[in-house]
């Protein structure tokens, strides 16, 4: 059953420094990352990533679209009548995606494409269900993604979301606002909140954390268009 959007915003002030990032902040940082992404990054989140394709796998519909599919980490957990097509903003990281859905096989890859989330490519309705894993916080304008994101996907579809929330209080709160300024250095935003991503007014289907410690939150979403007022 649909309900309100919880309160998991972190300090809605925020009266901290924040640097802001560009697609060519993105672009650097992810070039850094490319080679050693799934080592660094790989183990700590395949926990969200694993809950994220099941709930995709789960869902009614085929066509699927990854927005940040990165070095393609998640693309062999999908169902093979599953027809996904991967985005990412970084040329290194797509890179990768292809290498491993050559190597693997993945026949249900039906494209990888470097592209901008905030301004894709595609027609209104293409897709079935759309999933951002770990990029919400990475994107200059998380609003507007979500907006695309829902532009893309036919009314009544799904929108996933795998991300780091900021905590609200405690040595987490702290340890985040500090890192805030080194955005730009990072490649996303370590103070990043459910707020900056979604209005308080949007429905979510289902809230859920995922280990490590709940480190990680997956956010599913019923598509609707009245979304898309939150990125006039």
């Amino acid at each position: 059953m649909a309900r309100t959007l919880p309160d998991l915003t972190a300090d809605p002030t925020r009266d901290h420094k924040r640097a802001v990032l560009d697609a060519g902040a993105v672009r650097d940082a992810y070039r850094r990352w490319a080679g050693v992404y799934d080592a660094v990054f790989g183990g700590v989140s395949s926990f969200g990533r694993k809950r994220a394709v099941a709930a995709v796998n789960r869902l009614p519909g085929t066509r699927v679209l990854e927005v940040g599919v990165g070095t393609g980490l998640a693309l062999p957990l999908y169902r093979p009548e599953k027809r996904v097509v991967g985005v990412d903003l970084s040329r290194e990281m797509l890179e990768k995606a292809r290498e491993r859905v050559a190597a693997e096989e993945l026949s249900h890859v039906e494209g990888l494409a470097e592209m901008d989330a905030e301004h894709m490519a595609f027609r209104d309705d293409s897709f079935d269900i759309a999933v951002a894993m770990f990029t919400a916080s990475v994107v200059p304008d998380a609003k507007r993604l979500f907006a695309e994101m829902s532009r893309v996907v036919r009314p009544g579809g799904q929108l996933l979301f795998v991300n780091h929330f900021a905590a609200q209080d405690g040595p987490r709160w702290w340890v985040e606002r500090a890192m805030a300024p080194l955005s730009r250095v990072l490649g996303w935003h370590p103070d990043f909140a459910l707020s900056d991503l979604m209005g308080s007014e949007v429905e979510v289907e289902s809230v859920e954390p995922c280990p490590p410690g709940g480190l990680f939150t997956l956010v599913q979403v019923r598509n609707g268009r009245a979304v898309q007022a939150l990125a006039a």
